[in-house]
């Protein structure tokens, strides 16, 4: 397969997920969340887009990265995890907005979470860069796990 479409289609996955979590979140976002008790060091709500479309973008580079490398031993492995990645990512925002669950939301970002670390950990193996564009992505759902843990406690 060509590289430049391949890269398309893992955009293409990355903002897939994006498209479904932005539907879970719906109207959820502009009614009930405003309703909740949040930290004072709680982001205001326009930073959440910008943040997550460049997160998005640079996940899909990640992994497309990896799929490049995809004949190394584990390769394959860490794309079919960073594919369920997506799909628990998408899971939060059903949780969280779709649901209205604070609790099942910080109970699925543990595991969520630790997935990623878990692909933190493995990238370097297959490509540096890889990792590197992973870190704000987790360093973004550690903070994001503070605040749903927080919110759940105040709440």
């Amino acid at each position: 397969m060509n590289r430049w479409l391949s890269l398309a289609l893992f955009v293409l996955a990355a903002f897939s997920a994006a498209a479904l979590g932005g539907w879970a979140t719906g109207s959820g976002v502009s009614t009930w969340y405003l309703t909740l008790n949040k930290p004072a060091w709680n982001p205001p709500g326009w930073i959440f887009g910008p943040v997550w479309t460049v997160l998005y973008a640079v996940m899909a580079v990640a992994a497309w990265r990896v799929w490049l490398v995809r004949a190394q031993p584990g390769a394959g492995l860490v794309l079919r995890v960073w594919f369920a990645q997506l799909a628990l990512n998408a899971l939060w925002s059903l949780l969280f907005f779709g649901l209205r669950s604070p609790g099942a939301a910080l109970v699925e970002i543990v595991i969520f979470w630790a997935v990623l670390l878990w692909l933190q950990l493995r990238l370097p193996r297959y490509d540096r860069f890889a990792a590197l564009l992973w870190a704000p992505y987790l360093a973004w759902v550690s903070f994001a796990s503070f605040l749903n843990f927080t919110i759940w406690r105040l709440n």
